[in-house]
């Protein structure tokens, strides 16, 4: 390298370069495979073996334009230049840096003129400053781990020359392109070593913090280690004392086992799990899976239970304390207790709760539990898609666990606890499973006392549980499911009975919760009625607590701010300035008879309601048009109505071809509301015919009942649902079929003396009575015998029942 530099001729090759710099005094292994460039060093190896060598300011450019090439590089003398397939391979010394004047040449290869910088160096106490730190750096930058060659640390501990230093040290150590390049273009000596410093000091303090890690990480694994191997020792110490961690760990598992009463073939399943964490490092994963697995075995209740038998008596009082009203519901409770108590254990039917919403069908259910004095645990199963919240996960899976049946039942820690299953109707099914068929072994009491969790994989038995169950709505419950429940009734509640629930229950309970008392506020008994009359039209009782709620919140308001506020009496005029204009009013929607309109009675999932049918005839082609968001059912409905009156209009005084050049649309209200079911048919079979005929039905009538096409009325379901709706709205008249007779004992006597029930077997029965006048007499006055003998068997005219 100390040799005499070669004279430089007047058009060099050039030899652009994709991150690479070259320097002076250095030695470097360059590989070329751009054919222009291959060419330009032909004519190098073949005359005086020097080329310009330059980087590129962009690597990614395959074929560099003069713009694409930085300014200064450095003339590089050829040592070695060999062919390997198409590429050449060269040794490059670099000899000295030269500025690029002008390009001469572009084809076939690149050459250059270039200008040499030359290598000013003054010596002085600066500068020798600078030269000293520099290889104090250098040296640190070796101790720390720094990349430097025998040779390259040779030359720069040998060198006196400020420049060769810089050189060498620049080619040697790891720098960015850019900083590279800088230090070539960079002609005064002492600014070139401060830069060659500055990159050195952070290249030291990146090498510090990297050492700094790797102490840590170091000195973290050899502790791990170490404790690892001292834990070994302990082992085999307390081994040889008798007293090792783990077999104290297994010794407690066993005796667990043993007792906690387990069927045979449950403890062989728990032994084979314990031997096999017997003879597992505490470092196996898999050791924590197992440690869990048998936790959950050895702490489920297999044999403890509450052995208090049902007293009947208790119950009845626990029941009437608890809720009011509800004696159908609380009769079956009762019964299913009473055979409990003789024969200890039930293998009938699961119960199901099932009616609208707020009627207390999940606390009648805590109320059971006092009664029997057993713990009650309460799984909601509303939008559960996945069959393991049933049956658990497998063991495979990370983070399994037993599922929610298995769980209430540790958490219980009994084996027979009233279990309670809110909202199964209200399970979905997705590509996860379908949960209520998971549901269809918990609750069969011929199968659940061989229950299979798929995390225990063992069998468990449910059938010392009391499951009950509750649902808005049984439609979306599976039949196979469906088929193993005792569905019991909860209907909406009358007027009456919540104003008895709200004075024994709900003010009690909300002026607690506002922290008023008995002495600050006093809710009369006409106040409460107007709420429940004028604010609420619910089936159960959820709106009336809210209603309260809210009197009770702006009475707290003036308590607190007015410590010493005489007691407050809510009275019936008052009720505007605490809860705003009347919600509802008490009278029917409808204030005069209309032609056209007459009023249905349906059953929602949150109870019963007044469904209003409405009737327009426009001239058209005998189109039948249907709006409001009905169902196929009702649609039929629909149809088989108009057929009827088609089939009846010599009787109702119109031409036989009426239809044909009238459309008839038929609508019921609040169109965002789903409706179905064919018990609207005699409503919308009245409707057609007072707006066919012009005769007003009467607004104070509803009705009920499905139609056929010969007039017939058949039965309906839900008829105590719907006579409390009529009864809410203030319906005075019920039309319904005669087979519905039956069911009128449901109906709360109160009810049935504010309303006047009219049975039909015949659709002209209902007309007679739901149209304000009679209808055309037909042409020929006489009567088939049939007729006779219905009008003679079921006379239109009955008293209030």
């Amino acid at each position: 390298m100390d040799q005499q530099k070669p004279r430089l001729r007047n058009e060099i090759p050039i030899v652009p370069l994709r991150d690479t710099v070259v320097f002076p005094s250095s030695m470097v292994p360059i590989t070329v495979g751009r054919p222009k460039v291959k060419l330009g060093l032909d004519s190098a190896w073949a005359n005086d073996r020097l080329a310009v060598f330059v980087a590129q300011k962009n690597p990614r450019i395959e074929n560099p334009a003069p713009n694409d090439i930085y300014s200064v590089g450095t003339v590089g003398l050829i040592r070695r230049l060999w062919k390997v397939d198409s590429e050449y391979n060269l040794a490059v010394e670099g000899l000295t840096r030269v500025y690029l004047k002008e390009f001469s040449q572009i084809d076939p290869y690149v050459a250059v003129k270039v200008e040499e910088i030359p290598e000013l160096s003054q010596k002085t106490e600066e500068t020798e400053a600078l030269f000293r730190n520099t290889l104090a750096k250098i040296k640190r930058y070796g101790e720390l781990g720094g990349v430097l060659t025998l040779e390259s640390s040779i030359h720069i501990f040998s060198t006196d020359d400020p420049n060769q230093l810089v050189n060498i040290v620049a080619a040697s150590i790891d720098l960015k392109t850019s900083d590279k390049q800088q230090i070539l273009e960079m002609v005064d000596t002492k600014a070139r070593l401060q830069r060659l410093s500055e990159l050195l000091t952070r290249e030291i303090r990146i090498l510090e913090i990297s050492s700094k890690i790797d102490t840590e990480t170091q000195e973290r694994v050899g502790k791990v280690t170490k404790e690892a191997i001292l834990r070994e020792k302990m082992k085999s110490i307390e081994k040889e004392l008798g007293e090792d961690e783990d077999t104290r760990e297994i010794a407690e598992f066993r005796k667990k086992i043993r007792e906690a009463g387990m069927p045979d073939d449950v403890r062989e399943k728990a032994d084979r799990e314990l031997s096999r964490l017997a003879k597992m490092s505490s470092y196996n994963p898999e050791s924590s899976y197992i440690r869990t697995y048998l936790e959950w075995l050895v702490d489920l209740p297999w044999k403890i239970k509450d052995h208090k038998k049902a007293d009947v008596e208790f119950a009845a009082k626990v029941l009437d304390e608890d809720h009011y009203g509800l004696p159908k519901v609380k009769e079956r409770i009762l019964e299913y207790l009473a055979v409990h108590k003789l024969v200890g254990k039930i293998r009938g039917p699961i119960l199901c709760f099932y009616g609208p919403p707020g009627v207390g069908k999940t606390s009648i259910g805590k109320s059971i539990a006092r009664a029997l004095d057993r713990k009650f645990i309460r799984v909601s199963l509303g939008g559960i898609h996945d069959e393991a919240e049933i049956r658990g996960h497998r063991r495979t899976y990370v983070g399994a666990l037993p599922g929610r049946i298995i769980q209430g039942i540790k958490n219980a820690s009994t084996k027979n606890p009233v279990f309670m299953l809110d909202e199964i109707d209200k399970i979905g099914t997705d590509f996860r499973g379908d949960p209520s068929s998971a549901l269809l072994e918990a609750l069969d009491p011929e199968q659940n006392n061989q229950f299979s969790d798929h995390y225990l994989e063992v069998p468990y038995d449910l059938s010392d549980v009391m499951f009950i169950t509750t649902a808005n709505v049984l439609d979306t419950i599976p039949p196979a499911l469906r088929d193993r429940l005792e569905i019991i009734n909860f209907a909406g509640y009358t007027e009456e009975e919540k104003f008895h629930i709200a004075k024994r229950f709900l003010v009690p309970k909300q002026v607690e919760a506002h922290g008023l008392s008995s002495k600050n506020v006093e809710i009369s008994d006409a106040a409460l009625r107007e709420i429940i009359a004028k604010y609420t039209r619910e089936a159960g009782v959820r709106e009336l607590e809210r209603e309260i709620a809210a009197v009770l919140r702006k009475v707290a308001k003036k308590v607190a701010a007015k410590a010493k506020e005489k007691k407050i009496k809510i009275s019936p005029k008052m009720l505007r300035s605490y809860l705003g204009a009347q919600k509802f009013s008490k009278a029917i929607a409808e204030t005069k008879d209309e032609i056209g309109m007459s009023t249905g009675l349906a059953v929602t999932g949150a109870g019963g309601e007044i469904l209003f049918i409405e009737v327009t005839l426009m001239p058209g082609k005998g189109q039948l048009i249907l709006t409001g968001q009905l169902g196929e059912v009702m649609k039929e409905s629909a149809q088989a109505a108009l057929s009827y009156v088609k089939s009846r209009a010599k009787i109702l005084g119109l031409p036989e071809n009426f239809a044909q050049k009238t459309d008839i649309h038929i609508h019921v209200p609040e169109g965002a509301v789903p409706k179905d079911g064919p018990s609207a048919g005699i409503a919308i079979t009245t409707a057609l015919v007072s707006a066919i005929t012009k005769i007003p039905a009467r607004k104070e009538v509803g009705m009920t009942g499905e139609v056929t096409l010969r007039g017939r009325v058949l039965e309906i379901g839900g008829l105590k649902e719907k006579v409390l709706a009529a009864h809410r709205a203030g319906l005075t008249t019920i039309i319904c079929p005669k087979a519905n007779a039956k069911d009128l004992d449901e109906i709360p006597k109160n009810v049935r003396r504010d309303l006047q029930f009219i049975f039909a077997e015949h659709m002209d029965e209902v007309l007679k009575v739901a149209l304000t006048r009679a209808l055309p007499k037909e042409k020929s006055s006489e009567k088939t015998a049939k007729e006779k003998k219905s009008s003679q068997e079921f006379p239109v005219s009955q008293p209030a029942v």
